[in-house]
């Protein structure tokens, strides 16, 4: 966390920043006065009766002029709710179960023509509804589709209307192609040596990366990287060396390495990013642009981060957008509005996260900087999850330790989620993690073990987050051994959580965080222990009969029985259950 930001680019320096006096709009030096910052994110209003909060979207971004002649689709969400979110409207409900409430009759027209005409139930999620691309002329800007829905009322028929940006774009002469699959969040892309192939589904795993000191003199750590199973390089600024920064990129394409583009200390300035871009663009292993890195810790203009996200489709157009935001909750929706994929950063290893080690001051919803914003303490009296060596406490653990918990992150990952389903943003953007890999420094005063960035890493994922950078390469071997393993796994686990069927279901047994993901006759189980004391999980615990239960992965010590499985101290295992 940088309170004071520099950057060079082509060598020309850039000040962007400024010696911050808040982090997260909050006060965090003694001298300082206690001023609560605002910028809360909105709490839906309940309501006493149902509502329906009908949307659409299209089922990829982009479409493109080849993919005339094969079927498109529109997804139609329908919840029934009881909160006032983005768009609901009240519906007349029968008594009974929704099943047999009726169904909602929708078309999906665009300029006046119906695409699309079919009945869509009550509650559901992802329904997709196919139309035909003919006759729609591939353009840069996106086409608005109309969708419209009515509903036999008691008395009378209910409308409900909602729109979706429909991108089918020319196809590009000289550059890449990022999709998103909006029925999943999945990214998908050609293989990244640009020789051709087909899109294929990535959930991307790979460090930011420094390139200053370390990839501008270590070509070699590319080739490193592929042989351990990462399959994206997050390049950190600055770069100064701009030979050596296209030589980087040319041996990331080689070896078939995606790149995640970094314009944290220039977004603002839209001189450097049409240059950037304009640049970058054609790069057959583009994977995605990445702006605003914690801009809501440093309280950036709260339209910046959508005027870069226009700038950029208004340039290229082929690949998605990123951010990471810091804070828990400070101008979320604003910042959020201008990317396609936001991630969190939740630091919570080795700091005392209600107790400032770099100021000397408390940290509370309005006051305080402790590196973890608004982070909660493990509970009171749970010495299962203290870190072995932890000078915290005492025999007991007191309320407000300031040991961080793993919870701050599945809390961060779902509250991101949860938000974006208020906002009507739900298939839109997707939520991705960053694990911490870093400490010794500032306010963590240790690097987590290899099992703990695993169970980070498991913590974003089991609640929804579809990629996993980690802050920072370089780091220990320890923690690049780990991260390696998990990423020579992920080509086992990523089917469950991009197939467009399978239905992701949470459980907590003890300390042990679990996902499952079910698709027909399989069923992946993904758990990570919270604990440092070893913990069983009985199957029937989670729905599941062990028999013939298969481990695809494990980190720590971790046992399987036909009736249970093992969790070591902060252990993490992945098992496919055959029903």
């Amino acid at each position: 966390m940088l309170h004071l930001t520099f950057a060079a680019l082509g060598g020309l320096p850039l000040l962007t920043g400024v010696s911050a006096q808040t982090w997260c709009n909050k006060h965090y030096m003694a001298s300082q006065p206690i001023v609560p910052p605002g910028g809360n994110f909105p709490m839906a209003a309940p309501s006493t009766d149902p509502l329906l909060a009908f949307r659409c979207a299209a089922s990829m971004k982009p479409y493109l002029e080849e993919d005339v002649g094969f079927p498109a689709g529109v997804l139609i969400d329908s919840p029934v709710v009881y909160s006032e979110i983005s768009g609901a409207q009240p519906i007349d409900l029968q008594s009974g179960p929704l099943s047999s409430a009726g169904k909602l009759d929708v078309t999906v027209s665009l300029n006046g023509k119906t695409l699309v005409n079919a009945l869509v139930p009550l509650n559901a999620s992802a329904y997709e509804l196919q139309f035909s691309l003919d006759g729609i002329t591939p353009q840069m800007t996106p086409y608005n589709l109309s969708c419209v829905a009515t509903f036999p009322a008691s008395n009378s028929t209910a409308t409900y209307s909602a729109s979706a940006a429909l991108s089918v774009l020319p196809n590009p002469t000289n550059s890449s192609v990022t999709k998103m699959d909006l029925r999943t969040g999945a990214l998908l892309a050609k293989p990244a040596t640009g020789l051709g192939g087909e899109y294929e589904p990535i959930f991307p795993i790979g460090f930011y990366t420094t390139f200053d000191g370390y990839l501008s003199t270590n070509l070699s750590a590319v080739d490193t990287l592929k042989e351990q199973g990462f399959n994206v390089i997050h390049i950190v600024p600055t770069f100064d060396n701009m030979t050596a920064f296209d030589m980087v990129l040319d041996r990331m394409q080689e070896v078939g390495i995606y790149l995640m583009y970094d314009m944290r200390f220039t977004y603002m300035n839209d001189t450097s990013v049409m240059e950037q871009v304009e640049s970058i663009k054609y790069r057959p292993n583009l994977l995605l642009w990445y702006t605003g890195d914690e801009p809501d810790g440093t309280s950036d203009p709260l339209n910046a981060t959508s005027i870069a996200y226009d700038l950029i489709y208004s340039l290229d157009g082929y690949h998605p957008v990123s951010l990471v935001l810091n804070c828990q909750d400070y101008e979320w929706a604003s910042y959020t509005a201008g990317t396609d994929i936001v991630m969190q950063d939740v630091y919570m290893i080795g700091n005392n996260v209600t107790w400032s080690n770099e100021w000397n001051t408390t940290c509370t919803p309005d006051y305080g900087d402790c590196g973890c914003d608004n982070c909660f303490s493990i509970p009171a009296g749970d010495s299962n999850a203290v870190p072995p060596n932890s000078t915290y406490y005492g025999e007991t653990v007191p309320a407000d330790s300031g040991i961080g918990s793993y919870f701050d992150i599945s809390d961060r990952v779902s509250s991101f989620k949860n938000r974006l389903e208020v906002m009507g943003w739900e298939r839109t953007k997707a939520v991705w993690t960053v694990p911490q890999a870093f400490g010794g420094a500032e306010y963590w005063m240790r690097i987590p073990s290899g099992e703990e960035w695993v169970v980070q890493s498991i913590m974003g994922i089991n609640h929804g987050a579809l990629g996993v950078i980690p802050w920072v390469d370089p780091n220990p071997d320890y923690i690049k051994m780990a991260a390696s393993g998990f990423a020579m796994s992920l080509p086992k686990l990523t089917p469950f959580f991009f197939s467009a069927t399978s239905v992701r279901s949470n459980y907590l047994v003890g300390g042990v965080d679990i996902a499952i993901w079910a698709t027909g006759v399989e069923t992946l189980v993904l758990a990570t222990n919270t604990d440092y004391v070893t913990t069983d999980v009985r199957w029937k615990d989670i729905g599941l009969y062990g028999i013939g239960a298969e481990a695809v992965y494990t980190s720590g010590s971790v046992e399987t029985t036909s009736s249970s499985f093992t969790l070591g101290s902060v252990a993490s295992g992945a098992f496919v259950v055959y029903s």
